[in-house]
């Protein structure tokens, strides 16, 4: 509680903390506790209507195909509108979802052509809304201390979803599901209504340039002329395909043979949790000057997950590894953050945000369809190995581009023009060549759990403990 009052009292300090920001960072953590909670519940929902292991795939599959195929679209719409209207027609989307999942639930057994139905709408909700979020955040924010303030606004975040997991958990097993569901319903219905008292001048308003098509290419060539930018990309679609399939699939099986049972992996989840927040927490304070740098070197530790897995950790041990792997989770984050950020121009902020997001959640799905076959014909102790390895050998790969390298922090602000064009006399890194000063990666996935509707920000979270990427919030 005290390191909460002191985030608050600086947060009322900080220059960086003005309406938009209070609104976006408590709107949040109110549906990060609503998601953290509906994911424990939408489980034991599609469990108590007769489902198992397939009909669980089947439902969480039915989320991630809409998420993928509509987040190119949901980043040109949010650079075409008002990324806030956006964010509130994605929240509402979100809400009827889950409260029609609610009623199900409360009133009968829903079936699984309902819940399929309702996790799509989910994640196509989640596709619209991740993008606008992220770029709302990364605009709305200005000065030296923009890293502080992504730090701030995660601690909150990853605090909530602690908090809420715990809450959710206790709840479903005193009220049940349906009533867990409906609360998350209510969460995106207050999330949604503070969003719309976001306030975006005439300073944020953006000229439309032809087409969604249109806009959607000149994403990708945002993307793809900065090297820095889509080599960490494509770095983290293996990073977190592989971190989820270690976390999700294998991580249970150890945990059951030779951990003793979902409370010790359970212990583990709750570590690299803390260790977020602790991540977040540090981050408030670090201010590498070669952020991509620092951001991308954290991302090393994160191969002792799988390898911990593979070598039978003790439990305490196992969890002293997820701790230190959360840490690392948001060193990152916030790095990556800082960097698109610094880097990309505020009315490219949603499309180059839904590229990023696309990538990050493009192969888990694949991932874990390929977990099991992978462990029949290689063995498990073989698979975690070779997660392990991927994790270091493309950060060692992604390493070796100078731009990586050299981006650094900028000493001081840029006005908002020079967001769109390098200051005379220097390079920018979106002509191709760094600067001397510019900001790194960061990411997350979400969950792709049945009936969650979760948002999406500045953080992407794998079944598992959170994964790797940092970006908006529901």
């Amino acid at each position: 509680m005290t390191s909460v009052r002191r985030l608050r009292k600086a947060a009322r300090r900080a220059p960086w903390a003005d309406r938009n920001y209070l609104l976006l960072t408590a709107a949040a953590t109110i549906t990060g506790l609503g998601s953290a909670g509906a994911l424990i519940a939408a489980a034991f929902a599609v469990l108590r209507s007769g489902g198992g292991a397939t009909q669980i795939g089947l439902v969480a599959a039915a989320r991630t195909v809409p998420l993928v195929l509509f987040l190119l679209v949901g980043g040109a719409v949010a650079d075409r509108l008002p990324r806030h209207r956006v964010m509130v027609a994605a929240n509402v989307l979100n809400c009827l979802s889950q409260a029609a999942f609610a009623a199900l639930v409360l009133v009968g057994e829903p079936r699984l052509w309902q819940m399929v139905l309702l996790a799509a709408l989910g994640g196509t909700g989640q596709a619209f809304f991740a993008p606008a979020s992220e770029g709302m955040l990364l605009a709305g924010v200005s000065g030296p201390q923009a890293g502080r303030a992504f730090a701030v606004f995660r601690t909150g975040v990853n605090g909530a979803a602690i908090g809420g997991a715990a809450l959710g958990g206790a709840l479903v097993a005193a009220v049940g599901p349906g009533w867990v569901l409906a609360a998350d319903a209510a969460a995106f219905a207050l999330a949604a209504a503070l969003r719309a008292f976001l306030d975006v001048g005439p300073a944020v308003r953006r000229e439309r340039g032809g087409g969604l098509l249109r806009e959607v290419r000149e994403g990708w060539r945002e993307v793809t002329g900065r090297l820095w930018l889509w080599s960490v990309v494509a770095q983290f679609a293996v990073v977190n395909a592989v971190l989820t399939a270690a976390q999700s699939v294998y991580g249970p099986l150890v945990a059951r043979e030779r951990l003793g049972g979902a409370g010790p992996w359970g212990l583990a989840l709750a570590a690299f949790g803390a260790g977020t927040v602790l991540g977040a927490l540090v981050m408030t304070r670090w201010k590498p000057r070669r952020m991509l740098l620092a951001g991308v070197c954290a991302v090393f530790p994160l191969a002792l997950s799988p390898a911990a897995l593979a070598v039978g950790l003790s439990a305490p041990g196992l969890s002293g590894v997820m701790l230190l792997c959360g840490i690392c989770v948001e060193v990152f984050a916030v790095s990556w953050m800082t960097a698109l950020h610094q880097e990309v121009p505020e009315d490219r902020l949603s499309r180059v945000s839904s590229y990023d997001w696309l990538g990050s959640v493009g192969m888990v799905p694949l991932a874990t369809a390929l977990a099991g076959p992978v462990q029949q014909a290689v063995g498990r102790t073989a698979a975690l190995w070779g997660c392990a390895a991927l994790i270091v050998l493309l950060t060692a790969v992604v390493l070796c581009v100078p731009d990586v390298r050299h981006l650094s922090r900028r000493r001081t602000p840029s006005p908002e023009s020079d967001r769109t064009s390098p200051e005379p006399g220097r390079t920018s890194a979106r002509s191709g060549r760094t600067p001397p000063d510019a900001p790194p990666p960061s990411r997350s996935v979400p969950e792709e759990t049945p009936g969650e509707a979760h948002d999406g920000a500045p953080s992407r979270t794998p079944a598992g403990p959170p994964a790797t990427r940092a970006v908006p919030v529901d």
